[in-house]
């Protein structure tokens, strides 16, 4: 094999996976942005067993199979039938070559006729990203190709802030370790209050993710978050793009002024 396609072959998969689609919703509006493929076994086992089997030799035929897994099951449950982009995590620490591994990526697209710009690759603040350059690097080529790109998990890790510093992102997922009870925990409300204004001021969209309870809700609409993700909005729905709903109105949204 030569360039992005190294030792990773559509015809020979190296793991038996399928997708889950999980949308992340404009709370103004009620409609999906985007759905994050998330990796499943084939008859929806949950991931935890798939990424146990991917020990670091395996790494990039893993990642280069989920990218053409997730567009090619997101194509099959409809997703050009709406405006909602598709959302890919990725690993950068396998990237060698940022335009030579996108190879698979970018035939898979052309095959089906998902245009680039609805995709978003999305990679973990606590990953092993590699060098800065190297993930400047990937991240403006992928940028270059009319992809969007999303810093996940942000909070979890140790990067935080420095990461923001150092590239440029279309969004930040906030992790769920900062929603959790944020509407019963002052100083995570202060964090988010905090990094919400930080990214505004940046030009970079957030989104909530683990959005489980109507107080976890409230307290981010409160705080201008639109973008939200969550099994309270939506469990990921098995090769289908799940439908997202909307709770109640809260109470400060009536109060006039």
């Amino acid at each position: 094999m030569q360039h992005g396609y190294r030792s990773f072959c559509p015809e020979q998969p190296p793991f038996a996976i399928a997708m889950a689609f999980q949308p992340i919703l404009d709370v103004q509006t009620g409609r999906a942005i985007a759905y994050e493929a998330l990796v499943r076994g084939p008859k929806g086992e949950g991931s935890a067993d798939i990424l146990a089997r991917v020990t670091p030799d395996k790494r990039y035929a893993f990642d280069q199979q989920c990218r053409v897994t997730a567009i090619e099951g997101a194509v099959a449950a409809g997703i050009l039938d709406t405006d909602a982009r598709l959302s890919i995590n990725f690993f950068p620490d396998t990237i060698y070559s940022p335009l030579a591994c996108l190879e698979p990526t970018l035939d898979t697209a052309r095959r089906l006729n998902m245009p680039l710009e609805r995709l978003i690759f999305e990679f973990s603040e606590h990953a092993d990203t590699g060098a800065p350059e190297h993930l400047k690097a990937i991240l403006d080529t992928y940028h270059g190709m009319g992809f969007g790109t999303a810093i996940d998990d942000f909070g979890a890790g140790h990067a935080g802030l420095t990461l923001l510093a150092q590239v440029r992102a279309d969004y930040l997922k906030l992790d769920m370790a900062l929603i959790r009870g944020i509407d019963t925990a002052m100083p995570r409300r202060m964090i988010v209050e905090g990094v919400i204004r930080i990214a505004d001021k940046m030009g970079i969209s957030v989104i909530a993710e683990g959005v489980e309870t109507i107080g976890e809700y409230d307290s981010l609409r409160a705080l201008g978050v639109r973008y939200m993700q969550g099994y309270l909005l939506a469990r990921p729905g098995f090769r289908c793009l799940a439908q997202g709903h909307l709770p109640e109105e809260p109470a400060w949204a009536n109060i006039a002024g």
